[in-house]
């Protein structure tokens, strides 16, 4: 897993990444099961089609804007009903037939946010994704 933090003045960025052992097209379709997304953003969070709101049972909420098959999720984030937008951009890449990176981008947090507990936020999704969803 790999992981970079970029900590500018009005906002923060944080990388994280784990390469699984399973195709792409495997990865992608338990991204779109309703146990996927509960891995990616929280129990009863369901993504939906572009423009459409969606809700996690810990108050995390946001708006899916873009989705690109096999490719990327795009979404917005924020912390809890009051909470400013921040983005979330969910890339798969294929490394082999039988390998792919998932890296989640978490950009535009203000610097109010506490990156280390934002990072490990990430990086739980993505063990959750593997070790659960997968």
């Amino acid at each position: 897993m790999t992981e970079q933090t970029i900590d500018e003045q009005t906002s923060v960025t944080t990388v994280v990444s784990r390469v699984v052992d399973y195709p792409v097209k495997k990865v992608w379709g338990v991204l779109l099961t309703t146990d996927g997304q509960a891995a990616l953003l929280g129990d009863g969070a369901i993504l939906g089609d572009k423009g459409d709101t969606w809700r996690a049972n810990d108050g995390t909420w946001g708006v899916t804007r873009s989705y690109h098959p096999f490719e990327q999720i795009r979404f917005s984030w924020h912390k809890d009903e009051s909470a400013p937008k921040t983005w979330v951009d969910l890339t798969l890449s294929e490394l082999s037939p039988t390998q792919t990176k998932i890296q989640i981008s978490h950009d535009h947090a203000g610097v109010d946010f506490d990156v280390a507990k934002l990072t490990a936020h990430w990086k739980a999704a993505l063990s959750r994704i593997d070790h659960d969803a997968l």
